[in-house]
């Protein structure tokens, strides 16, 4: 009788991947999760309950077969496995460690709901992936058909880079526009190596190229070329530039030298790790070694921001955050190992104001939670009377990203925009007010998870070739 390889959560505990020490961790920006060995994913794929309605799946934006994929693992059928996994995700290497498995997959599973430790499912996801990359399933973007119809895509972001693996698949001409040296986004420069290393996105971005997606890189749309100018060359245009502008804050002292932006250090922190000459990391400014680091947020990007300052050799680091943990946006696994790490975290509080020139403290105010806001959360109510000083040599402003003015900065006055400023789209289709013109990604519903992004360039790039097809069949009639 063949051995039962699946429901075995009862009788096998939940085991992550072995976790660097952090006094070894926190000197450097590899990843620090291990592999797992084959047969140790195969045993945890094997907790699956194959539940009848499997909640994984569909709290994962991109309902991935998860069930199916973690039963194969489990069977030893790896390849099998990872086919499974691509046909719905464009990169479940880069999701299996970067996404919030905890608010999203794991944090939904059966198993976990009732108390038995949820399966690991972004874990076994990572290892499927880098298995594949390993023994050659990864296999190049050949279209069975080369067609005509170009699109041209505006961010090498992982929306953008979705969408044109889905549009090159297809046989359509791809080609992507973006502003920085390297494509990839966030994925390239706003992510720390110790979540992502970078050779894991570089790996995709080859493969992209050599399946035929030309990038057109250091590229500032309406400065080196025009956005009209874009829409002339191309069939269809995906815009997929993502939200990089940072949230201000408005107090006394916020423009002193040393009050800085998130993405503009964590961006500074990425570009050494490839080799760059960085001037602003060379001369000290974006550099925290041997500064008092305040970190101001509670976001995954606070989290990053914390971590990468642990890393260059800060001398403290503490993050302001105005409600208490339990109402903290950022993943929860990512606070445990910033504290394993050496942050500490000050709950209910937020800067009032900065001192110094430069910086040399945050004017702090204490926080109680009060009644529930518009969004259901308690909303952070001031402490009269319990102002305190935070002594700071760097201050890290991360509290979240906002839209670009995209109808100023191109030109491009008729593009329809929402009145937070991201592109107004069709829900079903991503299309704009703008013939020929789609937007995917932060850009259209606000800062938001790299999942979300790879859902809708998949879906973007569905409607582009129905789009482009409908367009064949006019001038065929």
């Amino acid at each position: 009788m063949a051995k039962q390889r699946m429901l075995q959560f009862v009788t096998v505990a939940k085991e992550t991947p072995e976790k660097r020490p952090p006094n070894l961790r926190a000197h450097d920006f590899q990843e620090i999760y291990a592999e797992y060995a084959e047969p140790k994913a195969e045993e945890q794929a094997g907790r699956c309950s194959q539940c009848g309605v499997p909640y994984c799946q569909t709290h994962c934006p991109l309902h991935n077969n998860i069930p199916d994929w973690l039963r194969m693992t489990a069977e030893g059928r790896l390849q099998e496995a990872y086919e499974l996994s691509q046909a719905t995700n464009t990169f479940p290497e880069i999701c299996g460690r970067i996404c919030p498995q905890d608010r999203l997959c794991e944090g939904n599973c059966v198993i976990e709901q009732s108390g038995h430790g949820t399966v690991t499912i972004g874990s076994v996801e990572k290892f499927l992936t880098d298995t594949a990359w390993e023994n050659g399933w990864v296999k190049p973007i050949v279209p069975a058909v080369e067609r005509m119809e170009s699109v041209g895509i505006i961010g090498a972001g992982p929306g953008g880079l979705a969408a044109a693996d889905r549009l090159r698949r297809a046989g359509i001409q791809v080609t992507v526009y973006d502003r920085h040296d390297r494509a990839g986004g966030l994925l390239t420069y706003g992510i720390p190596g110790f979540k992502l290393e970078k050779p894991v996105v570089m790996a995709r971005i080859d493969q992209l190229q050599q399946g035929g997606v030309k990038f057109v890189l250091n590229c500032n749309v309406g400065v080196d070329i025009s956005f009209n100018a874009i829409r002339g060359e191309h069939d269809a245009v995906l815009i997929a530039t993502g939200v990089y502008k940072a949230r201000d804050l408005r107090a006394p002292g916020v423009g002193a030298v040393g009050v800085e932006a998130a993405l503009d250090y964590l961006t500074a922190s990425n570009r050494k790790s490839f080799g760059d000459d960085v001037a602003d990391f060379d001369s000290g400014r974006l550099d925290a070694k041997g500064k008092r680091v305040v970190v101001i947020g509670g976001g995954d990007t606070a989290m990053d921001c914390v971590r990468t300052a642990i890393r260059q050799g800060a001398e403290s680091v503490k993050c302001l955050y105005r409600r208490d943990r339990d109402n903290m946006p950022g993943s929860q696994r990512e606070v445990a190992n910033a504290e394993e790490e050496g942050v500490e975290f000050a709950w209910l509080t937020a800067p009032k104001g900065f001192v110094g020139e430069p910086v040399n403290g945050v004017m702090v105010q204490r926080m109680r939670l009060g009644a529930p806001d518009a969004t259901g959360r308690q909303a952070p109510e001031v402490i009269e009377d319990a102002d305190y000083i935070e002594p700071a040599d760097m201050v890290i402003m991360a509290l979240g990203f906002e839209p670009e003015d995209l109808a100023q900065d191109w030109q491009a006055a008729d593009l329809g925009v929402t009145r937070w400023g991201t592109v107004r789209t069709d829900f079903s289709t991503h299309a704009t007010n703008l013939p020929g013109v789609f937007a995917a990604g932060d850009i259209v519903r606000g800062a938001s998870l790299v999942v979300w992004a790879i859902r809708d360039g998949r879906e973007a790039a569905d409607a582009i070739l129905d789009y482009i097809a409908q367009g064949a069949q006019v001038a065929a009639e």
